[in-house]
């Protein structure tokens, strides 16, 4: 049998609002060892564990990243390590004001019966892991879905399997003590339109409301990591800040519950700048105050500058955490409404 954990759900409450309170978002340094080593090949970087290591250690140990950042989520290779002086990063996140989480699902893999689709693994032994992240310092966790736009997808079927995962996902971690991070993932691949992605992003939010109310899911002791409603990459019709910013207020609107803690976007592959004014346009002043903070949870708009600049090489680590440090803040301004390009950091033309 595994080891239950007695977190009061207040705890929960109290944990879930904290990482999206003050204006601060979280940093998504969850990258599969596979993800992170495809994106040091593309820059000539060593895919070793040393590289990896390093390269964790420049991010968790950035000056002044608790001013803009109230979480990072983590993998299971670098929850376990430490500092080069032997600290591990847990500690040093802790010590910054940071909140450890844990990504805990295990990837997807393709649907049977459905081979354009994909579902989540990761169930199997949950809550021993969760049990073992408990010791190692994690506060809350993490799980991907990802839903493809194309020809009659995604499924019922997918959406279906991928809510249930995550309800069960989420239930779980609440019973050991964590805050569940519910991520379904509208992709951005593809020539849809906004409006397509709209009313796919609104089918599969209520699902996955759905399982989470079947499953008994404390929804003010959770955060929702959703996509923004935007046309596919390769459409030709690219919506503005503001058509963005309504399209998926009326999405969340009509699909998230009151009692959801928080809401922190997912980057996706947009880029850093965008991401920053679209959750800015978000933020700006309304006539109608929303239920619930707009946050975000960033992986590839906070980093990929940052491992830019790095390049594996120990003499650029300052100036990319320089850079990584500038990236949060202007996600900071972004929640505040108060994001401009001036903002941005200075960079030296290549």
């Amino acid at each position: 049998m595994g080891t239950f954990v007695t977190t009061t759900t207040t705890t929960l409450t109290d944990t879930a609002k904290e990482l999206v309170a003050g204006g601060k978002g979280l940093l998504a340094m969850d990258e599969s060892t596979k993800t992170c080593n495809k994106r040091f090949a593309v820059l000539g970087i060593p895919q070793t564990v040393e590289f990896r290591r390093d390269y964790r250690e420049l991010l968790v140990t950035t000056p002044g990243l608790g001013e803009s950042i109230s979480g990072a989520i983590l993998y299971d290779e670098t929850i376990r390590q430490s500092t080069t002086s032997g600290k591990s990063f847990v500690s040093v996140l802790n010590q910054a004001g940071i909140i450890p989480g844990i990504k805990v699902d295990t990837g997807t893999v393709e649907m049977v019966g459905h081979p354009a689709e994909r579902v989540t693994n990761g169930l199997d032994g949950l809550r021993e892991r969760l049990a073992e992240y408990t010791s190692l310092g994690a506060r809350f966790a993490k799980w991907r879905a990802a839903f493809s736009i194309g020809d009659g997808r995604p499924s019922r079927a997918c959406i279906e399997a991928n809510a249930s995962s995550l309800a069960r996902y989420a239930a779980l971690c609440q019973e050991m003590g964590f805050v569940p991070i519910v991520e379904p993932e509208v992709l951005m691949t593809g020539s849809h339109s906004m409006q397509r992605c709209h009313d796919v992003t609104e089918e599969v939010l209520y699902r996955v409301f759905v399982a989470l109310n079947d499953h008994d899911v404390a929804l003010d002791a959770m955060l929702l990591k959703p996509n923004m409603v935007l046309p596919g990459l390769s459409c030709p019709t690219q919506e503005s800040l503001d058509e963005v910013a309504k399209a998926t207020l009326h999405c969340l609107m009509g699909t998230v519950p009151d009692d959801v803690a928080g809401i922190a976007f997912l980057s996706g592959g947009q880029s850093p700048e965008l991401a920053s004014a679209r959750l800015n346009a978000m933020n700006l002043p309304t006539s109608e105050a929303l239920p619930w903070p707009l946050a975000f949870s960033f992986g590839r708009a906070l980093q990929q500058p940052t491992l830019d600049i790095w390049h594996g090489d120990e003499s650029n680590v300052i100036g990319a955490q320089l850079e990584l440090a500038q990236r949060a803040r202007c996600n900071w301004a972004a929640r505040q409404g108060e994001y401009s390009e001036a903002l941005e950091p200075l960079r030296t033309p290549s």
